[in-house]
């Protein structure tokens, strides 16, 4: 199948696609959808290759951007990524880290002047479909917020955008999944036992079935080597995995019309 249909991601920082949606990405790339990546920061203070997280002493900021714009790269490739566009703003850290007040940390961007960016982005790509985060972030992070805060503003702007998604994880899937963590003697990453578990299962709109996918996400989460925080999902057991990342879930967070036929495709009912 081929087809002009386009969807836009828009995603925090280098990694965040590997984790949040990418069986959306892999599925709608091999139907053969262009499939554009947003990506807000450059990721500096994530590990650097020693280790160190970004407000630790010693932290090598200009090696941590390198190394993961390369695995960014790398990662969209395996996913069928076919335009990756990066913001290029600081990384904004945690509440409580003194580099949040940077003035150039992506929680400090204007929000007119950067959603009239992405809305022309979008206008430029003819995309009709746009997945971030909700008004959490997913788990809260302050730049997740406010790339969901910008994206909702830049669809509201733009001429082509139809439908606005949110990628969750209702609360009855994620209990189980962390209870079959726990049974397997594995940990479970701080972002998804933080995840908002008030998502009820009736608030999805979209459920797709990305199990086909299972494999190459766990290939390009894999790819983001540098985050050594999330090796207990990369080495998951692959039944584990395929529980926690084989079925994607989307609330429909805005849309330009009525919405019918979207229950198993992001794009469903669209002409």
């Amino acid at each position: 199948m081929t087809s002009t249909r386009t969807l836009v991601a828009v995603h925090a920082h280098p990694d965040d696609e590997a984790f949040f949606g990418a069986g959306a990405t892999a599925h709608y790339a091999a139907l053969g959808y262009r499939v554009v990546l947003v990506t807000c920061t450059n990721g500096r203070l994530g590990f650097d290759l020693d280790g160190r997280e970004g407000v630790e002493v010693g932290h090598d900021h200009l090696e941590t951007r390198a190394v993961r714009a390369a695995e960014l790269q790398r990662a969209a490739a395996l996913l069928g990524v076919t335009r990756v566009v990066t913001l290029g703003f600081e990384d904004s850290g945690m509440r409580d880290w003194p580099t949040i007040d940077d003035p150039g940390a992506f929680v400090n961007a204007d929000v007119e002047a950067v959603s009239g960016t992405l809305a022309a982005l979008f206008d430029e790509v003819g995309a009709s479909v746009v997945v971030t985060y909700d008004e959490s972030g997913f788990y809260g992070h302050p730049d997740h917020v406010r790339a969901h805060g910008l994206t909702r503003r830049a669809v509201e702007r733009s001429r082509t955008v139809q439908r606005l998604y949110y990628p969750v994880v209702p609360a009855g899937i994620l209990s189980r999944v962390t209870e079959g963590a726990a049974a397997l003697g594995l940990t479970l990453p701080a972002w998804v036992l933080e995840a908002d578990l008030t998502v009820d299962d009736a608030s999805v709109a979209t459920t797709l079935d990305v199990s086909e996918w299972s494999a190459l996400k766990q290939r390009a989460m894999a790819t983001h080597a540098s985050q050594i925080d999330n090796g207990d999902l990369v080495h998951m057991d692959e039944r584990l995995f395929r529980l926690m990342f084989g079925v994607e879930y989307y609330q429909r967070g805005w849309s330009r019309e009525p919405v019918d036929g979207d229950a198993t495709d992001l794009f469903g009912g669209l002409a």
